[in-house]
């Protein structure tokens, strides 16, 4: 059992039903229909992504330094890819976007893109 996948898988299993509802009801009179859609893009990648981390803490072996990789890639992923994207968001709707923001979220998808693909190298090599 890997802690660390656990411990943030649930947290980010927490935070995502939390910012969900934070999405759907306080900030739906606040935000356009474009923004409530980006905004609930980072809540549904952080959900998938939570889930993924519990299975995985379950299942793979924090001594094997590719699992290692895997579980710090998807954690670094969600991080930057779905808090940029409510960072953006919530600045857009109060007129005070922080645009640094912007190159981060695709950085963010880069690094979800490496977990899995080390992900299925681990399967299809090791």
């Amino acid at each position: 059992m890997d802690k660390l996948a656990l411990i943030t898988g649930a947290s980010f299993g927490l935070t995502a039903v939390i910012l969900g509802a934070f999405g759907a009801h306080l900030l739906k009179k606040k935000l356009t229909t474009e923004q409530l859609q980006s905004f609930e893009t980072g809540v549904k990648y952080q959900m998938y992504h939570a889930i993924v981390l519990l299975i995985l803490g379950f299942q793979l072996n924090k001594e094997t330094t590719i699992d290692n990789y895997i579980v710090y890639s998807f954690i670094t992923g969600v991080i930057l890819f779905s808090f940029s994207i409510y960072g953006l968001v919530i600045s857009a709707a109060n007129n005070k976007k922080i645009r640094i923001l912007g190159p981060v979220t695709p950085l963010g998808g880069l690094f979800l893109i490496i977990g899995w693909a080390l992900l299925l190298y681990k399967f299809l090599i090791l």
